[in-house]
Order: C-alpha cells, then sequence, then structure tokens
C-alpha cells in the first residue's frame, strides 16, 4: 500500500487497542526507502487524557492505568515537523526545527513498525510508540531520552504495551550507529525540505480520524 504525495493521512499511536494521539500530516513521498509525512505547525491534533484532561506524562503510570481516557482536541503546539517512517524499521525520524524555521535536530521515535490503511476518504499509519527515544543533535552527538518513564512502565507489564525493552534498547543502538556515521537519514537528507505553501495546518481532524486501531 502505497500512499499519494500531498494525500492527508493520520499517524496515530495505538496503547493496547486504545488511540493514544492522532497527528495529521501531508505525505512527501512515499518509496522504497518508507513514508515522509509533513506535519504543519499548529495542526489540530488529538490525545488521550484523563477525564479530568491530564496527560499520561504529567502523572504517575500506576496512577494512569486506573483513570478513565477520552481524546482531547487541541492545537500541535510544537513547530512543523518532518516524520520519516523507514520500511519494516521499529522507528520513525523526525526532523525538529526552530523558530526561524531552519532545521535544529533529529529525534528518533522508538516504535513498532507502523500498520497502514486505507478508508478510501482517508487514509492513515497506525504505531506503538515504545517511549523510549533518541535525540540526535545536528552534529550527530546523541542522548537517549526519557529512560526514566520506560524504566517506571516496565513496572506494570500487565498494563504496559511494550513486551521486549531489550528489542527495544536494541533498535535504539543501531540507529545510533547510523547517526554517528552520518548515514542515511542523518546525512543531511531533508534538512532544507521547503513544503508546498497550500499545506496549511488542517483547521480540523479529518472525518474517520478516530476510526479503529488498524494493529
Amino acid at each position: 500500500m502505497r500512499f499519494e504525495p500531498g494525500r492527508l493521512v493520520v499517524h496515530r499511536n495505538v496503547r493496547r487497542g486504545r488511540i493514544g494521539w492522532v497527528r495529521p500530516a501531508r505525505v512527501v513521498s512515499d518509496d522504497d526507502r518508507g513514508l515522509l509525512l509533513w506535519i504543519p505547525q499548529g495542526s489540530r491534533v488529538a490525545s488521550e487524557t484523563t477525564d479530568t484532561g491530564v496527560g499520561m506524562r504529567a502523572v504517575p503510570f500506576a496512577e494512569w492505568i486506573v483513570s478513565a481516557y477520552r481524546l482531547t482536541v487541541a492545537r500541535w503546539q510544537g513547530p512543523a515537523l518532518l516524520k520519516f517512517l523507514p520500511v519494516g524499521a521499529a522507528h520513525s525520524v523526525w526532523w525538529f526545527r526552530d523558530e526561524q524555521g531552519r532545521f535544529a535536530h533529529w529525534y528518533v521515535n522508538l516504535e513498532e513498525h507502523g500498520v497502514r490503511w486505507d478508508d478510501g476518504g482517508l487514509a492513515g499509519v497506525d504505531v506503538v510508540d515504545q517511549d523510549l527515544d533518541v535525540l540526535v543533535h545536528a552534529d550527530r552527538r546523541w542522548a537517549w531520552k526519557d529512560e526514566g518513564e520506560f524504566a517506571e512502565r516496565l513496572a506494570f507489564p500487565e498494563h504496559y504495551w511494550v513486551p521486549d525493552p531489550d528489542a527495544v534498547w536494541a533498535e535504539g543502538k543501531r540507529v545510533i550507529a547510523r547517526a554517528e556515521a552520518g548515514e542515511f537519514p542523518f546525512d543531511g537528507t531533508w534538512c532544507d525540505f521547503v513544503p508546498p505553501v497550500e499545506w496549511t495546518a488542517p483547521l480540523d481532524l479529518p472525518p474517520g480520524w478516530d476510526r479503529p486501531p488498524a494493529r
């Protein structure tokens, strides 16, 4: 399944059969290397919160797993993002920008490889975010990110969505080696990407954004 450049799709995170977050994105390219997506600043997005509107990272995981949840729609507060989902890989790579729109750093989001779906009117890719991440600076210095949250959640295997933490660490180390070597996509590719002017932030989430997960 391939998505046409320019198509609006949704990139979604799934947690044990529930939608964790939803981000609409434009397809930049979709080829043998993988799927490249563009998320404009200010896009309408959704994320799972407790009934009181608190996000998962704001409370201890022991409290989160006994809470009631809902999907809260808001504006994406971060910068415009490029996201690359390599074919068959258990991670995605994100290009972050500074306030002037210049490339700032890469962010390696460790996740189960995406499962695509296409309902005709809307398509998307569903992943399971594995929480542990890697920050890669422009000079290719790197650092692990969110190790504490990862360890905290692993203490609740009956509720957590990561069955094999060793595989997650191993995937991160593989990507770090590529970053240190300056291999694709850490070789400057897409660092100067400029989206078409008509790719503005969607005013609303597209119909069907909350359809049942594909995985």
